[in-house]
């Protein structure tokens, strides 16, 4: 596979420095240290007992751009651009973090004076600027943003607000996947553990469940599926737009980072618009090529990649947003990757505005908590067993398969928002929108995988699949997210809401 080809312009923000470089390499592929802590659960509370000796994994930073609002438009690009070198310094702190276990392990304080706090010394200097620059703008910002600056280190156990496929208790199979020994080095010396011998910083076999051990229709869906009520909009409108046919990948995000190169630090697969990279502005969308087979629909949709992690050595082995940042081995391509628009429980839909963005799902779950977590996770012929928090063990002929359901209302103004997210909303309970949104079609993705079934063995998983991820989140199944930027003509919409609204099948 090769590089999509990249437009190069003056950033809109801070330029982002390069991340994390390759903290190793070995085997031919990339090697990332990857740590665990001993572990175990105790009854139902899910409550952690930890070993005393136990290691950080891992860096848990809140996240500033969400607790964002108010942000004056002509800031906004400044601030992306500040929340986007925000990210490389956890990313650095990271390779940080593990490439000196050897100097953790003979001084407990190691971790909070050399990385945590010089860290949380870099964030407060940015906080300070993103106020100063929101301020400038005629804003009002958050004279308590201060406390956000803070980081710690956390072990790398999945968090336990309730999820684990909504309360249903899997424990990927009775694989334990913490304190699990591996056989790599790390950069000063000190003997890695936990990487599975995938020589990346995860998956772990604790990340996989068998999915015969899912409960049927254990997820309650928060998402608003397509309406079966009279008094909904019951029509669906389906886009083909190929499975990435043309190569397209970068390690950018345009809606979440626009200006600045790599502020994905991970790569995504895109279908729907050519010319997606972080420098593309409204104009270049409009009038790019796009793959869909209806030639009105500009959209542009994506996704983080899945991979493989055999020792393949891919085009971005060595690059940003790849290798150099723990995101090793075969990119897989969807088989199929189903894109449909549906109705709302409770009423008709409007029209979206063109250049809407959505952002469902989050990428940085792990450390952030899954209130905004979206992943759903599932295999062929079992898609009544969704699991949000582990990666499906299909059975001999059923593939992965990977859904997003997008929030469906909007707040009537806004085509985006400070953080991303407050110009949009999920349905209630009873399928309609919160007071002041309007129910928008709904897009949901389907994404089907022909993958090899990985081998779960004695606490250590072979040839595992992983969604690309920050990396610091590594690579947890529940960080998987979708991104949406609405580029269809006004023809096109119009007959998207037509088609929901009447109750008719188009396509």
């Amino acid at each position: 596979m090769g590089r999509n080809t990249r437009k190069r312009r003056t950033p809109l923000a801070t330029k982002v420095v390069a991340g994390a470089a390759a903290l190793a390499v070995g085997g031919g592929g990339l090697v990332w240290a990857n740590f665990y802590a001993s572990a175990h659960e105790e009854g139902p509370s899910h409550h952690r007992t930890r070993s005393a000796a136990a290691q950080v994994a891992t860096i848990d930073c809140p996240d500033v751009g969400q607790q964002l609002s108010g942000v004056p438009d002509r800031a906004r690009g400044e601030v992306d651009g500040e929340l986007a070198t925000m990210d490389s310094q956890i990313t650095e702190a990271y390779q940080r973090l593990a490439t000196t276990r050897r100097a953790q392990a003979g001084d407990p304080r190691f971790v909070q004076n050399t990385i945590l706090g010089p860290l949380k010394d870099r964030r407060k200097a940015i906080i300070d600027r993103i106020q100063l620059e929101i301020n400038r703008a005629g804003g009002q910002a958050d004279e308590d943003l201060d406390r956000l600056a803070g980081c710690q280190g956390q072990p790398a156990e999945q968090p336990q607000a309730g999820d684990g496929q909504d309360g249903g208790g899997q424990d990927g199979g009775g694989q334990d996947g913490d304190g699990q020994n591996g056989d790599g080095q790390d950069q000063d010396g000190g003997q890695n553990q936990d990487d599975n011998g995938n020589g990346a910083a995860g998956p772990v076999a604790d990340d996989f469940i068998d999915i015969d051990d899912v409960e049927p229709n254990s997820r309650a869906s928060r998402n608003g599926l397509a309406a079966d009520g009279d008094g909904g909009s019951t029509g669906t409108f389906t886009t083909d737009c190929g499975v990435n046919e043309n190569d397209l990948f970068n390690s950018d995000n345009l809606i979440a980072a626009p200006g600045v190169d790599n502020g994905a630090h991970h790569v995504h697969d895109y279908v729907g618009n050519q010319d997606n990279d972080a420098f593309s502005s409204d104009e270049d969308l409009a009038n790019a090529d796009t793959s869909c087979r209806n030639q009105g629909d500009r959209s542009t949709y994506y996704w983080p990649v899945l991979r493989l992690q055999d020792g393949t050595e891919e085009f971005d082995a060595n690059d940003q947003g790849g290798g150099a940042e723990g995101n090793v081995g075969r990119i897989l391509k969807p088989a199929r990757a189903e894109l449909k628009f549906v109705g709302n429980q409770q009423g008709d839909v409007v029209a979206m505005p063109k250049f809407l963005r959505i952002i469902t799902g989050d990428a940085k779950s792990f450390t952030n908590g899954d209130a905004n977590a979206n992943s759903s996770w599932s295999c062929t012929g079992f898609e009544d067993r969704q699991v949000t928090d582990k990666y499906p063990l299909c059975p001999e002929g059923s593939q992965v398969v990977r859904t997003a359901n997008f929030q469906s209302c909007w707040d009537g103004q806004n085509i985006d928002s400070a953080n991303h997210r407050d110009h949009m909303a999920f349905v209630q309970e009873d399928g309609g929108c919160p007071n002041g949104f309007q129910a928008v079609p709904q897009l949901q993705v389907r994404l089907v995988y022909d993958i090899p079934t990985p081998v779960v063995e004695n606490g250590q998983v072979r040839n595992p699949y992983a969604v690309d991820s920050f990396p610091e989140q590594l690579h947890k199944p529940i960080t998987d997210h979708n991104d949406f930027i609405n580029v269809m003509d006004e023809d096109l919409m119009d007959e998207v809401v037509r088609c929901i609204n009447s109750g008719e099948d188009c396509q």
